[in-house]
This record gives C-alpha cells, structure tokens and sequence, in this order.
C-alpha cells in the first residue's frame, strides 16, 4: 500500500502506517484521515501535534494509556480521558491518531 500526495508516493506498511516518517506533512495527514473516515479540525490536530512532539522528544509512538495519562497532564482532564480522545479518533486515539501522525504503529497496540 501507499499513498499519492503532492506528486511523491509515500511508501506504508500492511497496516497502512507510513515507513519514512521523515515524508510526512499535513497533506499526507488530511489524506490519511480521509482514509479512516475523520474530518481533521483543530481538536484533532491538537492530538496529531501532540502526537508528533512526543515521539519527538521520547522516540516511541505511545499506547493508549500512555497518551491519554500524557495530554491530561499537558492539555488538562478535559481531554485526557478515554471518551474525548475514541470521539476523535473511534478505531483506537493512539493507534488510528499515530498513523495519521505519520508515527509507527504505537508499542502494545493489537
């Protein structure tokens, strides 16, 4: 599988996740969420950038606990729980949100 966007194919694994990090952009974000049946407003880019920095910063795609335990404590209690983030993202917040983040699959992730 892979994706065409802005003249370049971006190469992805059987799940779908792209394999060089390094080509991601928003527009291949837009596409990849296209795929997965999301329309990205600001709330999901707010976890996708969120997403990004962490990885940037700690070098792993974080499961679902991690993440959820991680934005309540930068972004608050408001959006650190379960039942915002699988409303944004309903096939699984780290899982789905990481490949639309251009991030591997997430460690313990089915």
């Amino acid at each position: 599988m892979a994706y065409e966007c802005d003249g370049a194919t971006i190469e992805t694994d059987e799940e779908g996740y792209i394999t060089d990090i390094s080509l991601w952009s928003r527009e291949l974000a837009i596409l990849i969420a296209r795929e997965e049946n999301i329309e990205m407003d600001d709330d999901h880019w707010e976890v996708v950038n969120f997403l990004r920095n962490y990885y940037e910063e700690y070098q792993i795609a974080p499961a679902v606990r991690v993440l959820t335990k991680a934005i309540k404590k930068t972004l608050g209690a408001d959006k650190g729980n379960s039942k915002y983030l699988y409303e944004l993202f309903p096939y699984g917040p780290a899982k789905q949100a990481c490949k639309i983040a251009g991030l591997p699959k997430p460690t313990g992730c089915i």
